[in-house]
This record gives structure tokens, C-alpha cells and sequence, in this order.
């Protein structure tokens, strides 16, 4: 039996001895693993400043931060989730008591990302752990330095047969989907998802996708430009673009690009500097294929700013391009780095009709104070989820559903969501005995005209 293998199956044994369907239990390893990381946010930073030179401002807002706050709120009320739902019975099963209850998979697998390795990884862990469920984690090889530190902390601390931790590259997931667990999440690109959903279709084994696409951001001409270039900048270029929520190119209406373009330059000075490539607080791409891909990028359209990258430090600028067409290389996939390509559009009707010519973003952004346009966007474009005003901030919030739809993924995680997705709802109905309807059983006769009656 190989070793992968082996851990599922004591995990399942686990599962079935009934452990982790106390909620005092999930409640106390929720607790365990929050403690497990505040005691080593330096290492976690250290980590992933090797990785990909992240700033541990940024590693603490956009990991840890995220992790204490979801797991705060899954502790406080894991135990009222997991209680039965009562919900009304119907005219034809009277008398009846109806309850849903919350019901664990058993042993779920998460395959983790490496842009956010550590949130991305532990979050949707943190919530099959509340939803009853063992778990087997495997990181991102693409992040090894935080891959290693995840494994070294939660395998010392847990028992693998409820919570542990697997390295390793693309055959160690499979030979862990084929294992097979009970649930698997999964969080990257679309293509791997596609591969990820095709070997769990093998096994019957129900999955979440979170993968990604060409997140947009539209600013029209009523925006507070200051204030949306700021915003925008930052959701942009924050982790250096490797961000599954980055705005991933901008419409901007042709009145108030020039002055747009200019303070996003402004932006980027501010937080930057002169330069980039100097600041402490700018990272750096996680390789060089990546490296490779986004530079093949720097030659679309004209350069507004940046455009300067170096190979050896897999430093690329923040980088603005305009003259920009739906056919360059840039438009064709999700960028996934610094560089944000810029469209123009008079008409919002143009914008709608073109987004709905491509397949469902995981994220929209809409940068205006008309409501009636913040409405039509909302309305009449399918996307996962975003914010007006902002972006990327929506994802840090526990109590709003965080997933794509279509080419973006399929089910939704945080919060309440994240225990809902790693749980089986199952419906019961309890009869009693003291009365019956004899209506339901043969012989018919003329039943049917008074059924008729009953449910009309």
C-alpha cells in the first residue's frame, strides 16, 4: 500500500470512530491550529519571503490575517451550524417532523495554491475541519519553502490520521484522488482544474473548483479617480499581480482615461517609489516560467509605465499598457502578474456585450457612483463575485460566499459557506404511528379526483 494511500485509509478509520463529530473537538483543533500559527508567524514570513520575496505586511494582511479572522468565526459558530435545521413538512406526509442534518464527508483532500500558499492552502482545511471532516492537505511544490514549513508545523502538531500534511508535485495529487478521499477542493488554474474534475469523475468523488480568469475592473466617468486609481493599483500589483482576484485589465471610459492613466502612475510612485525594484514591499514572480510567460506580455500595445524586467531577480516593474486589443497575446489568458493592459469604451453597452463574449471572470470590479450603471453590470454580467468601489477585499470578508461560476469554478467557500460545502445535507423525516392517511395505499378506485384536491 503506497504511503498516500495509507494516510487515507487511517484517516477514514478515524472518521468512523466518531471523533470529529464532536463539535467540542473541531472547536478545539480549530483553536489548536490558530495558536500553531500565531506562535509561528516569523517562520511564515521568512518562508515566504523566499518563496517570492513577500513582504510580511502583505503576508500578515493577506494570509494570516485572513486565517485568524475565518477561523474566529468559524469557532464562534461551528456549534449552531452543526445543529439539526427544522424545516416545514407538507399537507401529504401529515403529521411529519422534518430536520436537515449536517452531515461530514469523512476524509477530504485539499489541493492548495502557491500565490497565497498558506491561506489558500489552510483556509478551506480550517473549514473541513469545522464541517467533521479529516483532513489531508497538499500544498503547492511551486511555493517549497512554504509547502515544507506547512507540513513541518501540522504534521508535528496533529494526528495524521485527522489532519495532515502531503508534499509533492502533480502525481502525488493524483495518487491521492485516486486513493480516492470523500471530497476533494481544489484551488488554481483552469486547465489543471479541468484535469482535477476528470480524475474525480473516475471515482464519483464530489469536488470544489476554485480556479481563476480575466477579472475586470470598469471605471466610468462619474468615478473618484483619485481614490480608484489607488485602489486599483494596489489590487493590482499587490503580491507582484499573482493574485486570482487581481483586476486583470481595466475598461475605462475615454473621457477620463488620460487623467486615469496618470494617477495610476501617481499610485504607483506612492507606494513604490521611483523605483520599484528598490522597494522592500514589491514582490517578486514565483518563477521562471512565469517570469518567461509575463515578459512575452511587455512587448503588446504601449507602455504608460514599467515595462523594465529582470531575469535574475525574476523582477518585473508595474507595468501599464494602453493601445491594447481584445486579439493581443495579453487578452488571451488570465495575466496572473504586474502588468495591466487598459481598454477604452464610450458606451457601457459595448462593455457588457464584449464581457459576455468571454467566459465567467471570478471577479468584477466597477468603479462608479452611478447606481443605475453599478446595477446593469451586476445584473447583466455573470461573474463570481467583486466589489463596487474596490477591489479584491471582498474575498477577506467570512461572511460572503467566495467562488466562480463556469470557466471560474464551481462552489463557493467562507464562513458558513466553507462549512456547507465540506458538509452532506441530509433530509429526514420522522412519521409517527398513531395515525396513517389511507388515501396513499391501493386500491385506488377513484382516489385520484380527491389527490387532485388535496394538492391543487
Amino acid at each position: 500500500m503506497s504511503d498516500t494511500k495509507q494516510v487515507i485509509e487511517q484517516q477514514h478509520t478515524f472518521f468512523r470512530s466518531g471523533a470529529t463529530r464532536n463539535t467540542a473537538f473541531r472547536i478545539g483543533q480549530l483553536k489548536k491550529l490558530k495558536n500553531i500559527l500565531k506562535e509561528n508567524e516569523q517562520p511564515i514570513f521568512d518562508a515566504l519571503e523566499k518563496d517570492f520575496s513577500k513582504p510580511p505586511f502583505e503576508t500578515y494582511a493577506s494570509e494570516l490575517g485572513i486565517l485568524y479572522a475565518e477561523i474566529d468565526h468559524l469557532v464562534k459558530n461551528v456549534s449552531s451550524w452543526a445543529k439539526p435545521t427544522a424545516v416545514r413538512g407538507s399537507l401529504f406526509n401529515f403529521p411529519s417532523k422534518n430536520k436537515i442534518y449536517s452531515e461530514p464527508y469523512g476524509v477530504v483532500l485539499v489541493i492548495g495554491a502557491w500565490n497565497y500558499p498558506v491561506q489558500l492552502t489552510l483556509n478551506p482545511v480550517a473549514g473541513a475541519m469545522a464541517a467533521g471532516n479529516c483532513v489531508i492537505a497538499k500544498p503547492s511544490e511551486m511555493a517549497p519553502n512554504s509547502s515544507a514549513l506547512m507540513a513541518n508545523l501540522i504534521n508535528k502538531n496533529f494526528d495524521p490520521a485527522y489532519l495532515h500534511v502531503v508534499e509533492g508535485g502533480a502525481e502525488i495529487s493524483q495518487e491521492l484522488i485516486d486513493a480516492p478521499p470523500d471530497y476533494i477542493f481544489f484551488t488554481g488554474s483552469t486547465r489543471v482544474g479541468k484535469l482535477i474534475m476528470k480524475s474525480a469523475a473516475e471515482h464519483l468523488t464530489p469536488l470544489t473548483l476554485e480556479l481563476g480568469g480575466k477579472s475586470p475592473a470598469i471605471v466610468d466617468e462619474t468615478a473618484d479617480l483619485k481614490k480608484t486609481a489607488q485602489r486599483i493599483a494596489w489590487g493590482k500589483f499587490v503580491n507582484a499581480g499573482q493574485t486570482c482576484v487581481a483586476p486583470d485589465y481595466l475598461y475605462v471610459h475615454t473621457s477620463v482615461q488620460a487623467q486615469l492613466l496618470d494617477e495610476l502612475q501617481a499610485a504607483i510612485h506612492k507606494f513604490y517609489g521611483a523605483n520599484p525594484r528598490q522597494s522592500a514591499d514589491y514582490p517578486r514572480i514565483v518563477n521562471d516560467d512565469h517570469f518567461e510567460r509575463l515578459t512575452g506580455y511587455l512587448d503588446n500595445g504601449t507602455t504608460v509605465t514599467g515595462g523594465k524586467a529582470v531575469a535574475d531577480e525574476r523582477y518585473i516593474a508595474p507595468t501599464i499598457l494602453t493601445d491594447i486589443s481584445r486579439n493581443d497575446a495579453i487578452m488571451q489568458e488570465e495575466v496572473f502578474g504586474p502588468i495591466l493592459p487598459v481598454l477604452s469604451f464610450t458606451e457601457i453597452d459595448t462593455v457588457i456585450s464584449a464581457l459576455n463574449d468571454q467566459p465567467s471572470p471570478l471577479a468584477l470590479y466597477i468603479f462608479s457612483d452611478n447606481k443605475a450603471q453599478q446595477k446593469r453590470l451586476i445584473n447583466d454580467v455573470s461573474f463570481g463575485g467583486g466589489c463596487i468601489n474596490d477591489s479584491i477585499v471582498h474575498l477577506a470578508n467570512p461572511r460572503l460566499p467566495f467562488g466562480g461560476v463556469g470557466q471560474s469554478g464551481m462552489g463557493s467557500y467562507h464562513g458558513k459557506t466553507s462549512f456547507d460545502v465540506f458538509s452532506h445535507q441530509k433530509s429526514i423525516m420522522k412519521k409517527n404511528t398513531w395515525f396513517d392517511i389511507p388515501m396513499r395505499y391501493p386500491p385506488y378506485n377513484d382516489k385520484l379526483k380527491w389527490l387532485k384536491k388535496l394538492i391543487n
